[in-house]
């Protein structure tokens, strides 16, 4: 018996190849699920694929149309150039109802710009480079100008960039009022008219003489409140905010044609670079703390050094060279491999020079991650500018040293100063400090924490030193510090440790010695 007319409509159509068994891609066979016909009969017909594998098509059916943009419509023609906004050209302002907007990325239907004209959206094709700067500023914003594709755009930074465009908004209100300026009187003036009224009281001679004063008190104001919501937004929004910002400010122009005496926060050639020590300052730290990726970082400081800066701002200009954790000089400093922070290049000696706000930015990632043979090594080769900001880091060396149990080298590091012409840690360590000291040299145990003055618990790290090096180098440092040798507490301090047990209180209190009682002959001997 043959199949029913019900299981006939329910079969499936298979095409099989003839050369099935020569092929090596595996079984050829197409599985056409049927489909029921419309009120309009399709037209069957009969196509030669190919005469060598006698493949045949007897049946097609015309495809769905999928959502595309208007340049690859197939049912209306479209008509390219590069950059025409006039007007709708030929019949491209024509639209199906899945055509899309290349610049907006919504259906051309609901584009409100397709035929407006200078705009024009129904015009834009993806060959025209024109229409593909309108694109990625439609769909990227104010972050077009950082140079960013679309792919590395993600929700911080497109956060950041809404912020950004709101601010400079805000920003040009502002800063026109500012370029308007303020009429102000003089003070006293001689009055030239007839009455001779007195300085001040002559509105003729008032009016002649209005100063016009350019105050940017307002305009700075408005940049601290946006640089304050930046400090609490993620790394990568807060990064586009800050160098947005500095892109605006060093645009502005002082209008005054002479100097005038106001305040730092009034006048716009002091403010300014306050705001963009500012800004650096922070950025420097977000490069050296964030993890951003190598094209996002490379881009951030691109993007800095195209701000073309006023004179008054040339001292910022190289401010964002901070040299990344891969680079050959910092890696060999931080393994050890290079202990004086220099090395020879193309014939010139390079040396690891760096701004203090990257010093303690990088002093501080390292300490968090607990690398504080890094830390050492790092502070010791590492130059700067600012010699006593440098000289207060160096100053939790023998601290760091102590978290690595190494005692010995701690205490030393205390007398011994890393540059020759600077003095040694021990001449500025406080009473407090060197009771501290002397407890982890007696005890092998330091503070968990990273503040050696914090309350905490202690953690046992190493061995302590004997006893006799202690006392040689406890000495030592009361000769080095004539505030600690002239003060009491410090001499009781050292009897106290040096009569206490080497075995230390997880809260950091000492036990001290007990001894036996003597023998009886003795206690008589002594009586």
């Amino acid at each position: 018996m043959g199949p029913s007319k019900g299981e006939k409509e329910q079969e499936s159509i298979i095409l099989i190849s003839d050369d099935e068994a020569e092929s090596t891609l595996g079984n050829s066979v197409l599985l056409v699920d049927p489909s029921q016909k419309s009120a309009l009969e399709e037209e069957k017909s009969e196509e030669v694929v190919d005469e060598e594998c006698e493949l045949m098509v007897t049946f097609c059916k015309q495809a769905n149309v999928m959502p595309h943009a208007r340049y690859d419509c197939t049912i209306h023609p479209f008509e390219r150039t590069e950059c025409d906004t006039c007007s709708p050209l030929e019949k491209n302002a024509d639209i199906c109802n899945q055509c899309y907007c290349y610049i907006c990325d919504k259906l051309a239907s609901e584009c409100q710009n397709w035929t407006t004209p200078s705009l024009c959206h129904c015009n834009a094709h993806n060959k025209s480079k024109f229409w593909k700067d309108q694109r990625d500023f439609a769909l990227a914003g104010v972050l077009v100008t950082f140079n960013l594709e679309l792919t590395e755009i993600d929700a911080d930074l497109r956060h950041g960039g809404s912020l950004l465009i709101k601010f400079i908004q805000e920003l040009s209100v502002e800063y026109n009022k500012y370029l308007v300026g303020e009429k102000v009187p003089p003070a006293q003036h001689e009055c030239f008219c007839l009455p001779k009224l007195l300085p001040g009281q002559c509105s003729v001679c008032r009016s002649r003489n209005m100063e016009v004063v350019y105050k940017y008190s307002g305009v700075f104001a408005l940049v601290t409140s946006f640089l304050n919501q930046a400090e609490r937004e993620s790394p990568k929004a807060a990064a586009v905010m800050f160098l947005g910002a500095a892109k605006e400010i060093a645009l502005h122009k002082d209008p005054s044609l002479s100097w005038q005496n106001l305040g730092h926060t009034d006048a716009l050639k002091i403010a300014v670079p306050c705001l963009l020590q500012r800004i650096t300052t922070q950025l420097q730290r977000m490069l050296v703390l964030c993890d951003f990726p190598k094209s996002l970082y490379e881009k951030f400081i691109n993007f800095f050094q195209s701000i073309s800066l006023p004179c008054h701002c040339f001292g910022f200009s190289n401010s964002l060279n901070v040299v990344p954790w891969d680079h050959v000089l910092l890696t060999t400093v931080l393994k050890g491999q290079n202990i004086t922070g220099q090395r020879t290049q193309k014939g010139r000696k390079v040396f690891l020079w760096e701004t203090l706000p990257v010093i303690e930015a990088r002093v501080e990632k390292l300490v968090d991650k607990k690398s504080y043979k890094e830390v050492v090594r790092y502070l010791r080769a590492v130059k700067c500018n600012d010699t006593k900001g440098l000289r207060d880091l160096r100053d939790e060396i023998p601290f760091y040293l102590c978290k690595t149990a190494d005692f010995l080298d701690a205490a030393h590091s205390l007398l011994f100063p890393v540059n020759s012409l600077a003095c040694c840690t021990a001449c500025r360590i406080t009473p407090v400090q060197f009771e501290i000291y002397l407890k982890m040299f007696r005890t092998g145990s330091v503070p968990a924490g990273k503040d050696m003055l914090a309350p905490g618990p202690w953690v046992i790290v190493g061995s302590p030193l004997k006893d006799a090096v202690l006392i040689k180098q406890a000495l030592k440092l009361l000769y080095s510090n004539v505030s600690l040798y002239r003060n009491p507490k410090c001499w009781s301090s050292l009897i106290m440790i040096l009569g206490s047990s080497s075995f230390l209180e997880k809260s950091g209190h000492l036990h001290p010695l007990s001894l036996k009682e003597p023998p009886l002959d003795f206690q008589k001997l002594c009586a």
